[in-house]
């Protein structure tokens, strides 16, 4: 059973509908680290023209994904509850396979710094146990 549900994550960080990139948040250390959880569906907006017969998860969304899930690490503390998790850079960015329609992403998003507004997560996204991307994500709290 899921720790927070789409709806619960959506009291947590503002995205929505197209945009909210995570179903699901399955373990939450708050302040620490979150483990969240995407289906990724055919009918993902972004499908349609990513690629039209060879369907692939963009991999920006994927950062965005880390980030969200990182986003509802941080804004659970209770400090920065009600406050918005701004991406604000992205290094040592890897994508090592394919996201396809039917995959389930397993985001998992460790809070590695913070100081003040600003932060640093490593968020490393895997199917199946494999690694399909990692990055270290920049945040400041608005």
């Amino acid at each position: 059973m899921s720790l927070y549900t789409a709806k619960e994550i959506m009291e947590i960080i503002p995205h929505r509908y197209p945009f909210l990139l995570i179903d699901t948040i399955e373990e939450l250390e708050p302040g620490v680290r979150a483990l969240g959880k995407k289906c990724v569906s055919v009918n993902e907006p972004f499908f349609q023209g990513h690629f039209p017969g060879n369907p692939v998860m963009p991999g920006v969304l994927l950062m965005e994904a880390l980030a969200q899930t990182g986003a509802v690490a941080i804004l659970s503390k209770p400090e920065f509850q009600g406050r918005t998790a701004f991406l604000a850079g992205i290094d040592k960015a890897r994508f090592r396979r394919k996201v396809e329609p039917g995959d389930v992403l397993t985001l998992e998003t460790v809070i590695i710094k913070e100081k003040g507004p600003m932060g640093m997560g490593k968020g490393v996204a895997k199917v199946n146990g494999e690694m399909a991307a990692e990055a270290v994500l920049t945040f400041a709290i608005g």
